[in-house]
């Protein structure tokens, strides 16, 4: 399983990627607005459980790669370093845009669970991001390759859980914010360059790490 280290830096990270507003807390938002508290914490716990799905597609698929050798999971590991890159350089380059809350369907706290879920799982950006953000964190030489997947995807989903429930618990205040959108504004000047040091970080640290 992972060290502590590498779990801890781990937490960290998927921490302040959370901190952005990124599409799944929109959801969220969005749900709760329309569907109440509920709805929300459905919307969010289905979005976690859409994660989760992608981490065991990306266990599957990794686990079966490093079978076959070391040196084929270190070329993907390598290869996601690279994607990573290529997403920090992409987003610290991009102009800030304010973030819309999407537009769905109102619905019963089951609908919300299993929509926000379905539009995970078909997101196709999600799983690039998983097989390539998970690899990093992965170490042949630590053990079982699946448990290490399977003990980064159940934390993940944790976190995320957790995550999207505070938020939807504190939608009374969060909802004047939204509704002037100014601290959306503000915060995605900045969110494309602190998202992209974080992509830009990951892939370095493959890049200059111990061989």
């Amino acid at each position: 399983m992972p060290d502590f280290s590498t779990l801890l830096a781990y937490v960290i990270v998927v921490i302040l990627l959370f901190l952005i507003p990124g599409p799944a807390v929109l959801l969220t938002i969005t749900r709760t607005v329309q569907n109440g508290r509920k709805g929300g914490i459905m919307a969010g716990l289905g979005i976690a459980i859409g994660d989760f799905l992608h981490t065991i597609f990306a266990t599957v698929g990794l686990s079966t790669i490093l079978m076959t050798s070391a040196l084929a999971f270190n070329i993907v590991k390598y290869a996601g370093a690279v994607y990573l890159l290529y997403l920090g350089i992409r987003e610290m380059m991009s102009k800030p845009s304010e973030p819309l809350l999407p537009k769905v369907k109102s619905g019963g706290a089951l609908k919300s669970f299993f929509s926000a879920t379905v539009a995970e799982v078909l997101n196709p950006k999600t799983a690039l991001f998983f097989l390539a953000f998970l690899p990093q964190f992965v170490h042949h030489e630590r053990g079982q390759v699946t448990t290490q997947f399977l003990i980064l995807g159940v934390v993940f989903v944790i976190l995320s859980a957790l995550y999207t429930t505070s938020i939807v618990l504190g939608i009374s205040a969060l909802g004047k914010l939204v509704k002037g959108r100014t601290w959306i504004s503000r915060l995605s000047r900045l969110s494309g360059k602190f998202v992209g040091a974080i992509y830009i970080g990951l892939g370095l640290k493959v890049a200059f790490q111990r061989q």
